[in-house]
């Protein structure tokens, strides 16, 4: 797959799930003319979890993160699309949401750092190992979305 057509992951977390944001954030993505190619509703484990953010298990944080992202279901996302990455963490904004620009997720939602509604993969190699962790081979859809048409040139 090239750079320009990437596959990546999204998560809501629990407090976007429990907040009712699930739909205000994929329609985001939608509209900017994203193809979702997977979605699931998931109780996120702790082995899970300490996968996930295997990254941080070091810093003083990690128990934080591992307690909120298993405290109640999140909604997995594999998205596709060109330069869908960076299009998406753009869109996602910084991770503290008073730092974040006006227009995106965590700026137009979020409150508190700890709070921040979502994740997004942040590089090919990570889009990879994380959709691997929360999806199987069989549940992303390979589909024709008509409308790219009208979306890329």
């Amino acid at each position: 797959m090239s750079k320009e057509h990437e596959k990546t992951l999204i998560l809501i977390k629990p407090d976007g799930v429990q907040r009712g944001l699930v739909g205000d954030i994929l329609s985001r993505f939608e509209h900017k003319g994203l193809k979702v190619i997977a979605l699931r509703m998931l109780q996120v484990t702790k082995d899970m979890a300490e996968n996930h953010y295997g990254e941080h298990k070091e810093k003083p944080f990690f128990g934080g993160l591992i307690e909120f992202i298993t405290a109640a279901p999140i909604v997995a996302i594999v998205v596709e699309g060109n330069n869908a990455i960076s299009v998406i963490r753009k869109m996602v904004g910084a991770t503290n949401p008073q730092d974040a620009a006006p227009g995106t997720i965590r700026h137009d939602f979020g409150m508190h750092m700890g709070r921040n509604l979502i994740h997004a993969s942040d590089s090919t190699t990570s889009a990879e190992k994380e959709i691997g962790l929360f999806f199987e081979t069989n549940q992303i859809i390979d589909w024709k979305k008509d409308v790219d048409y009208w979306v890329y040139e």
